[in-house]
């Protein structure tokens, strides 16, 4: 039996032994493996947690005040080096026309460039050390959104007010859009109105504000509370109507001007000096100030006409027409035959034709007769009220906006004294 044994393994031992040296081979390369991988993920982690627990040095510029080349030739880099980083820029950013606020920031970590960080507007343009190789690419700056409201009360005039309470321009002029069918802000606002507003903001991580968006608002004068709610891409008041009216209250936004003549059967002319009808209204105001259609319709005129300069006659619905004289120029486009939206400009003020200074001499007419614009009583008709589908929704979505205004008011309120205890 013993020798059977040993003439089988004589006879088989070349095989065998083959079989026997490759799995241990296989072996050898399996614990290899495993521990060369091992080793990597421990080498791995520990590069990674270098590079968290590293400070490379970061230095931020405007381009203003230092050029992207030159802070890249003050941090140590050679000429050749920064020519390769501000033409790989160039790839990905029209470094052409960068502007004197846009911001960048500048890496670099014992002698070699790490990371150059361009943002203007809204994007992010890079330039990287990627083991050797530059890299370039783009980025959306991450915009974030919150809600916000302000109150306060009038002292001098609604925009100074408003600016003194941190709320941007474009902000404050849709405030005045949402009431400019209601409320003339140069005429009927009084020191000590109150206001409310709700918006909503988007703003970087650095905090820059990108834009404001008008929610809901409130206005307390002459004329009680008024109020305007955003709903379905219009304003509605409280009831449910639209704020936007037939007609606008004034042609002129509220910036700077004032009413220097009323609608009047017998005034005194000011150059001829006889008295004579005016039948409109003077807006004193700026030269260049923009002038605004007070409905939808069709330019009827625009041309020069005798004493009223150049001049704008537009035609509505419901048989009105308003007229536009003493104009610097005309808005774009504005010629016979082209129709207008309520708000769009028709012109500017000047002093064209009969004139002792720029202002506005802006008329209306109700089925061919001249009418005095400040009192007619259907100026304020809404155009529509919330479609009854969607009378739920918006009578939810008030209840939340009116909620968040009261806070505002609250919260804008000056603290009580304390009262005294003493005996």
């Amino acid at each position: 039996m013993k020798n059977a044994i040993l003439n089988f393994l004589n006879q088989n031992y070349r095989r065998y032994h083959d079989v026997l040296f490759y799995v241990l081979t296989l072996a050898v390369i399996a614990v290899s493996t495993a521990f060369a991988l091992h080793v990597t993920r421990h080498k791995n982690e520990l590069e990674r947690e270098n590079l968290r627990t590293r400070e490379i040095p970061v230095m931020e510029y405007t381009v203003g005040r230092k050029p992207v080349y030159v802070a890249l030739q003050e941090a140590g880099l050679s000429n050749q080096t920064v020519a390769q980083i501000v033409s790989k820029l160039s790839t990905v950013a029209d470094t052409r026309k960068l502007q004197k606020n846009d911001v960048y920031s500048v890496s670099v970590e014992g002698g070699q460039f790490v990371l150059l960080v361009l943002t203007q507007g809204f994007k992010r343009y890079y330039v990287a050390n990627v083991e050797g190789a530059l890299v370039a690419g783009v980025s959306d700056v991450e915009i974030k959104t919150r809600i916000k409201t302000a109150a306060g009360k009038i002292k001098g005039s609604l925009f100074n007010s408003m600016l003194g309470e941190g709320l941007q321009v474009p902000l404050i002029l849709d405030f005045t859009d949402a009431f400019s069918w209601t409320i003339d802000f140069n005429t009927d606002t009084r020191n000590g109105d109150e206001y409310t507003a709700l918006w909503e903001e988007n703003y970087t991580a650095s905090g820059e504000i990108t834009s404001q968006d008008l929610l809901a608002a409130s206005y307390k004068g002459i004329y009680g509370t008024t109020y305007a709610f955003y709903f379905e891409d219009d304003f509605y008041d409280e009831t449910g109507k639209m704020s936007k009216k037939m007609f606008l209250k004034s042609p002129i936004s509220f910036r700077n001007y004032r009413i220097s003549s009323r609608f009047s059967y017998g005034r005194l002319h000011p150059i001829l000096k006889i008295r004579r009808p005016h039948l409109g209204i003077d807006y004193a105001a700026p030269t260049g100030t923009p002038v605004q259609a007070v409905a939808d319709g069709t330019v009827k005129f625009a041309g020069k006409k005798g004493g009223f300069g150049n001049f704008v006659e537009v035609k509505h619905a419901n048989g009105y027409t308003t007229m536009y004289g003493h104009l610097k120029s005309y808005g774009k486009g504005v010629k016979a035959g082209a129709k207008v939206k309520q708000g769009q400009t028709v012109g500017y003020v000047g002093s064209t034709g009969l004139s002792t200074g720029p202002h506005l001499d802006f008329r209306i007419k109700e089925k061919n007769k001249f009418v005095d614009f400040l009192k007619m009583k259907n100026r304020n008709s809404a155009v529509r009220d919330v479609p009854k589908d969607k009378r739920e929704e918006f009578e939810e979505l008030k209840v939340l906006y009116l909620k968040e205004l009261d806070a505002a008011k609250q919260s804008a309120q000056p603290a009580a004294p304390e009262e005294s205890h003493e005996a």
